[in-house]
């Protein structure tokens, strides 16, 4: 049984998560930064860092939200990134923060479905995600998509929480994420359920090993795991 945000309803994964999203849109960033205290900015300048010796051109940005990782990755000097999402909400919010910042010229916003991707096989140099493979409904499906679209010789770099393994890190992050984190989340975007589906989420998620395994079993070889944090994150790096 996958986790899912809302768990009185129904509908599938894909759609719950489309759902929540396009609920916390409008605060989205503001919490993302409070509650990672910032440091989310720090890994993913980490995580574009393992693409600067290919110089990508063409990048895909999957679960792209409201597009600080496609932001980040133009320090690569990319010709174009393509972010794709399945919620309206963020998209709407990224597509305001491009244009605001006279982006929006480089960095395309488009809805689409990480786990059925609309692009032809072997088209990008470069495929990113950041805190979004874990919301997938299927992984497996989602990462061999990404393999199909990304070319020979490219690679994929994902950043996704992990599971801090040692002490005391491994308490505090425990009581953090299911005690503070949620009350937090829930006084500033409104929503009760997305801040507790963040550990669920997080405590579902098969890191470390487990996923390199999964990245290899779709055909990414050269895979590297590499926790930031004291394991609170992690970037995976696989190649085609």
């Amino acid at each position: 049984m996958s986790v899912v945000p809302y768990k009185d309803k129904e509908d599938p994964k894909k759609a719950q998560v489309a759902e929540m999203f396009n609920n916390i849109s409008p605060k989205y960033d503001l919490l993302n930064h409070v509650l990672s205290l910032g440091i989310d900015i720090i890994w993913r300048k980490k995580a574009i860092k393992m693409l600067q010796k290919d110089q990508p051109k063409l990048i895909l940005d999957i679960a792209t939200g409201t597009g600080d990782f496609a932001i980040e990755a133009l320090a690569l000097n990319p010709d174009k990134i393509i972010g794709v999402d399945i919620s309206e909400g963020m998209l709407e919010e990224g597509r305001k923060k491009m244009k605001k910042r006279k982006l929006d010229h480089i960095i395309d916003m488009q809805m689409g479905d990480s786990e059925g991707l609309l692009f032809e096989d072997n088209k990008f140099d470069a495929v990113i995600v950041s805190f979004g493979v874990r919301n997938f409904e299927n992984l497996e499906k989602g990462l061999a998509d990404m393999y199909r679209v990304l070319k020979p010789g490219g690679k994929t770099v994902i950043l996704e929480f992990s599971k801090p393994k040692a002490f005391p890190m491994k308490q505090a992050y425990s009581f953090y994420s299911n005690t503070i984190l949620p009350q937090i989340g829930k006084i500033v975007s409104k929503d009760n359920s997305a801040y507790t589906y963040l550990p669920e989420s997080v405590q579902a998620f098969p890191d470390g090993e487990d996923f390199l395994a999964v990245l290899k079993k779709v055909g990414f070889h050269s895979t590297v795991c590499k926790p930031l944090t004291f394991g609170i994150s992690s970037i995976y790096v696989g190649e085609k």
